[in-house]
């Protein structure tokens, strides 16, 4: 594992930077690279965001989101990826990040998930509540100005990944970086709303439906959420809608494991997994080819719809009874 500050020369000798986020980008993702992004301007150094999917609905709104194209253009001399724990992650991107290995391009891998397993040349993983933490620690030790733009990115990343300041992550190093950005400029209120609290008719349709449906395991302890395509489709929602939803059934009383099935595409389900006060969904999620963190973590399971939920059943249990 090597520190920050030894990333953080490497990435101001480069001339040209591009930044990976992983697919299925989330607010730490595009928060990250975008802060990034943000500072190697600030300090002339030519970059590029990219990642394989396109941008969320619920993150749309963030000034300058656009500049995310989905593969680099152009030559570069070193490649970041940041809030990845893998590389499969990386989806499509993992093939371009393979090229630049081969062809002798320096890669970074700036992440916060437990489950991370070092794949760049250079590696730093630290546990915390957001992996903008990381980040804004590496653009200070960059020497890059903590400026309005920056910070805002920063708190996008900061405030999702966290739960709006409400998981058990959270600690006084995260409020001190708060109160930093809000010095910054940064417009709490205007981020608070569009992050957790705006939301399309759609949506809200969408919530009802998804919830009405809500099933309990295990004497309640687990709680499962189901979205499908044809429940999309009927109250004319997209993927990024759906962000939020899993933490519904994690604060009905009794539940310990709350659990989001996503269908993607036929066979092809979405696993999001919290837990609240013991269970450690980063094994659960583990068990499938996935991971994250102890008390919030993804994978990808495949089969029909019952298959899916009785696998994932059994895999839960075995975390509430250990």
């Amino acid at each position: 594992m090597d520190n920050l500050q030894t990333i953080a020369n490497r990435i101001k000798s480069a001339k040209s930077v591009v930044i990976f986020l992983h697919m299925r980008p989330d607010g730490d993702a595009f928060g990250s690279g975008l802060a990034l992004s943000c500072a190697l301007d600030n300090l002339g150094i030519e970059n590029q965001v990219c990642v394989e999917t396109g941008i969320p609905s619920n993150l749309a709104f963030i000034d300058g989101i656009d500049k995310v194209k989905k593969a680099p253009q152009g030559e570069y001399d070193l490649l970041v990826a940041v809030d990845c724990a893998d590389l499969p992650r990386l989806g499509a991107l993992s093939d371009e990040f393979l090229r630049a290995t081969r062809k002798k391009i320096d890669t970074v891998n700036v992440d916060h998930h437990i489950s991370n397993t070092c794949f760049a040349k250079f590696n730093y993983m630290r546990e915390c509540a957001s992996n903008c933490m990381n980040i804004a620690t590496l653009i200070s030790y960059m020497g890059a100005p903590l400026d309005k733009k920056t910070a805002e990115y920063l708190y996008i990343g900061l405030l999702t990944d966290s739960g709006n300041f409400a998981h058990d992550d959270v600690t006084e190093e995260v409020f001190s970086l708060a109160a930093r950005l809000a010095g910054a400029g940064v417009d709490v209120r205007y981020y608070n709303y569009n992050l957790f609290k705006r939301q399309p008719k759609a949506r809200a349709a969408l919530h009802s439906l998804v919830m009405s449906g809500m099933r309990y395991y295990h004497e309640d302890r687990l709680a499962v959420i189901v979205i499908t395509r044809a429940m999309m489709e009927k109250c004319g929602a997209d993927n990024g809608m759906t962000e939020g939803f899993v933490d519904f059934p994690l604060n009905v009383e009794g539940v310990e494991v709350a659990a989001s099935v996503m269908e993607v595409e036929h066979r092809r389900y979405k696993i999001s997994l919290r837990s609240k006060e013991y269970a450690d969904v980063n094994q659960v999620a583990g068990k499938f080819g996935g991971g994250g963190h102890i008390r919030a973590a993804g994978c990808m399971l495949f089969g029909e719809l019952e298959e899916v939920l009785d696998k994932l059943s059994y895999a839960v249990y075995q975390y509430l009874n250990d």
